[in-house]
């Protein structure tokens, strides 16, 4: 007999879909999974709790957050997530611990954060659940490192170039769909080991549109540190995802996200979008996008 139930959602949210330069149109890098019972936030850039506000989703929700590696453009949002989300007005107030996942380091940040704010959660402590300020930090090597509720998370290792610090890539399967957060990287075969049969691959991108003389030492330090868009067509190429979306978007020299694509196409034809902040990707037997609110 066929169900007439809805299938459970799994969906992908860009949170923020930018880089360290504060524009307003794309906040800093930050993705939303929702897989049946679970909300998962992977890295948390400058104005994570206003988007998430935006979606009405209430803080107290939130089933954890993974970090992808320790820059700041990925962290900057981490304490208002945290701290806003335990006051939680208007939306649901969070009374158990933040659940934080992360490379080595993510322990000694979860220990000092309190200390940095011992005042503020003095204070507030007579009025909020004591419990939901608390952070439970677990550092991740690559592997396993959630599987509850159908829903399994996998960490792998990625190449940020020449930064010299643990990176890290996410794969979430729930109901034998999957998605891929690429993270931070440069050309990576360990990521398209990992990524290979995904529904789904959101994916850091730069690129430099000026010649090559214009090209600074600096601009050309951050290219080597990610990949270009004909890097990530290889990648996408390999994989044959229903969908890649471009998040993390690092544009040098008058470049131009509308750049993106065509840029890919060298190496890649399949289904291909360049995220926007708030850009909703649900997964099923196809993966559709729509823009919040429409």
């Amino acid at each position: 007999m066929m169900s007439n139930e809805p299938e459970p959602l799994f969906r992908v949210t860009l949170l923020g879909t930018g880089a360290p330069p504060p524009v307003m149109n794309r906040f800093g890098p930050c993705t939303l999974v929702e897989a049946g019972a679970e909300k998962f936030i992977f890295d948390a850039g400058r104005g994570a709790m206003q988007r998430l506000h935006q979606l009405q989703i209430p803080f107290g929700e939130i089933s954890g957050i993974f970090l992808t590696h320790h820059h700041s453009d990925h962290l900057v949002g981490f304490t208002d997530l945290w701290l806003t989300g335990w006051i939680g007005r208007p939306w649901g107030q969070r009374k158990v611990p933040l659940k934080v996942w992360g490379p080595e380091g993510t322990k000694q940040m979860m220990e000092h954060l309190p200390l940095a704010f011992a005042v503020d959660i003095k204070v507030r402590s007579n009025s909020y659940p004591p419990a939901g300020i608390a952070l439970e930090a677990t550092e991740i090597s690559e592997g396993v490192v959630f599987d509850k509720n159908g829903v399994r998370v996998t960490a792998f290792k990625v190449d940020h170039g020449g930064e010299e610090l643990p990176a890290f890539g996410y794969r979430i399967d729930y109901r034998n769909r999957s998605a891929v957060i690429s993270g931070d990287t440069t050309f990576s075969e360990n990521l398209i080991e990992h990524a290979r049969g995904a529904d789904l691959i959101v994916h850091e991108v730069a690129t430099f549109a000026g010649s090559a003389a214009d090209c600074t030492p600096q601009w050309q330090r951050i290219l080597a540190n990610h990949s270009t868009p004909e890097q990530a067509g290889e990648v996408f190429s390999r994989v044959k995802p229903k969908l890649a979306v471009y998040t993390h978007l690092l544009l040098f020299g008058g470049a131009r996200a509308e750049d993106l694509i065509p840029a890919t196409r060298k190496n890649y034809d399949g289904p291909l979008a360049v995220g926007e902040d708030l850009m909703q990707i649900d997964i099923g037997d196809e993966v559709t996008t729509r823009l919040w609110p429409s």
